[in-house]
């Protein structure tokens, strides 16, 4: 069985866990370093992304989740995972795991009032999904080995960079389990390669 981790430090991870048992994986929150050793892919929720950094920072989480990625393990960042994520984020001169190839703007589509849905198609994984924006962030530029997934409004809301997947908006909020189960077959595709 295929093993998710959902990084448990702040936001909505309960939710994710109930995406990735949807898609036929196992789940697990993790809340200790030591955890991703057990896992086969990492999920990085949304919530605030300076606080997250903080309780990674706090909890010596920084080096092991890069060091993870760069094995070849998946890392799907939504919202404010995505912003983790970024080699780039617009207006800042820190980074915070650097991992991939894209530059963000935070807080893109406005305030918590400014929280909207919207209907996405998602390049190779789903069309008419169903998105959910909460003081998302968005793509404001990607590397040349990055696939860009999503656009809403002419921005990039989905992206994909080898074993790296990120989004804009919460697929953990709605039924529509189609982005999860993508990243489960990311997982599932890695981990066969990693094996060989």
């Amino acid at each position: 069985m295929t093993t998710i981790g959902v990084l448990g430090l702040q936001g909505a991870f309960r939710e994710h866990v109930r995406s990735v048992e949807a898609s036929g994986a196992s789940a697990v929150v993790v809340k200790r370093k030591e955890q991703l050793d057990e896992i086969d892919g990492l999920i990085i929720p949304g919530g605030e992304s300076t606080t997250i950094r903080r309780l990674i920072d706090k909890y010596e989480f920084l080096e092991p989740i890069q060091s993870f990625g760069k094995q070849g393990n998946p890392i799907f960042g939504t919202c404010a995972g995505l912003i983790l994520l970024a080699s780039e984020i617009d207006g800042s001169y820190d980074v915070h795991l650097g991992v991939m190839d894209i530059k963000v703007r935070r807080n893109a589509f406005g305030r918590q009032r400014e929280s909207f849905e919207a209907h996405l198609d998602i390049d190779g994984v789903a069309d008419d999904f169903n998105a959910v924006f909460i003081r998302a962030p968005y793509i404001e530029g990607v590397g040349e080995n990055t696939k860009v997934l999503a656009r809403y409004d002419g921005h990039i809301v989905a992206a994909q960079e080898d074993q790296y997947l990120a989004c804009s908006f919460h697929p953990e909020l709605t039924d529509d389990h189609r982005l999860t189960a993508h990243f489960v077959g990311m997982v599932e595709e890695a981990k066969k390669a990693l094996a060989l």
